[in-house]
């Protein structure tokens, strides 16, 4: 259809309210709205550009359909209307390229209806994809329950010293279940007092399942004996301090492990088998999934390695130019995961044994070629995306590469 039998219509989105701009096919402004973020505000747009349409096909076209649009998105898709979803560099580059930058809700719509306009054919239609849209909600809440779970260890970390200076000799890891159980029932030396070994070594048996002896109580005791701290002022408080923080952290992980069989019963829906590659748990699998989204919308494993950011950029001129690692464009938070999956596709044991032969082998070629370990990792993470792809595309296992052995001559 001509560009002409549209009237466009684009939204600059926020939590609480909508702004939008109708333009024509000659991106002459026709008139500007805001409506609330809810089903009144909807209607409301509705009827109004009904007042400007005529004969025209309305077009509308949304930076955010995920997250403050996603409601708007939704209704408007479920009335059979044509939804795009305009990427936030064009209408920056938009905004950029007038005389004078302006910013406001009316003219960052103007800029976004531009952009629809002249590429409305080639933009991505929107969808409300509910399953990747929920995958990224249950990833992100776990991810911040994790980082909220690392500041209360660290608060442990500055508490314990007080009442226990040589807590790291009575527990090395201060994280495990015997230790956050003893430390939460005995948060300063003063609750040790009249406790005797047996009774210390048969709470120790029960928080860890028989996996802790005897020796293990008698050296605690003796450990708070040398250290001998006086008891300060207000050390009821931070026995108290001490013990939320502990309940905390178990409360916090007792819902990291409901997320993630959250999202292993996901996971089961798309029939994906990532997990059959060195590295991958259902956690690394779910951030994969949320990131990427809908394996479709990438025509090839390229396209898929530039959404990640791990193609290199070509910068030249005049028949004259190089290739440069690409430092900040793409989707950073999936380059990251890449990152480490990569990193842990190349680790060596202490025994000198590979998790990925293939992929170590690769690793220490590419490093003979003279590429830094950087360099190299990356070239790991280019081919992992492929094999992603490929394993998400065709829902297919992966299968540990056979490394042909050299002859010896």
């Amino acid at each position: 259809m001509k560009k002409s039998e549209y009237i466009y219509i684009d939204m600059d989105v926020h939590k609480e309210t909508h702004t939008a701009v109708l333009m024509d096919s000659k991106e002459e402004r026709k008139g500007a709205i805001k409506i609330k973020n809810n089903i009144t505000g909807f209607k409301r747009l509705f009827a109004y550009v009904e007042t400007f349409r005529q004969n025209l096909i309305p077009i509308y076209g949304l930076e955010d359909v995920t997250h403050f649009g996603r409601d708007l998105a939704i209704y408007l898709l479920e009335n059979d209307c044509i939804v795009k979803e305009v990427n936030f560099a064009l209408s920056y580059m938009e905004r950029m390229s007038h005389a004078t930058v302006k910013k406001n809700d009316t003219w960052d719509s103007q800029c976004i209806c531009s952009v629809l306009i002249r590429r409305h054919e080639i933009l991505p239609d929107a969808k409300s994809q509910d399953y990747y849209w929920t995958m990224r909600y249950l990833v992100n809440k776990r991810d911040s329950l994790a980082k909220a779970t690392t500041k209360q260890v660290q608060q442990l970390h500055n508490q314990l010293p007080t009442g226990y200076p040589s807590y790291k000799e009575i527990f090395s890891e201060i994280e495990s279940p015997t230790s956050l159980a003893f430390f939460e029932k005995y948060p300063s030396p003063s609750h040790l007092k009249n406790v005797t070994v047996d009774e210390l070594a048969a709470f120790l048996r029960s928080a860890s399942r028989n996996t802790s002896s005897t020796k293990k109580a008698e050296k605690i005791l003796e450990v708070v004996k040398r250290d001998s701290v006086k008891e300060r002022d207000y050390q009821s408080a931070r026995d108290k301090a001490i013990q939320s923080t502990i309940r905390t952290i178990r409360n916090n992980r007792e819902e990291m492990k409901q997320i993630e069989m959250i999202e292993a019963d996901m996971l089961k829906e798309l029939d994906y088998q990532l997990e059959t590659m060195p590295g991958i748990k259902t956690v690394t699998a779910s951030i994969l999934v949320a990131q990427i989204g809908d394996i479709a919308r990438y025509k090839s494993a390229d396209k898929l390695a530039s959404f990640a950011g791990v193609s290199p950029i070509y910068q030249g001129s005049a028949g004259k130019g190089k290739n440069y690692q690409n430092k900040s464009m793409g989707n950073r938070e999936l380059y990251s995961i890449l990152y480490l999956l990569a990193m842990q596709q190349v680790q060596v044991n202490a025994k000198g044994e590979a998790r990925n032969p293939e992929m170590r082998k690769y690793y220490e070629y590419k490093i003979s070629q003279g590429k830094t370990k950087i360099q190299s990792l990356i070239c790991i993470m280019r081919r992992l995306v492929r094999i992603l792809y490929a394993m998400m595309k065709y829902k297919t296992a992966y299968e540990m590469p056979k490394i042909k052995e050299e002859k010896v001559s």
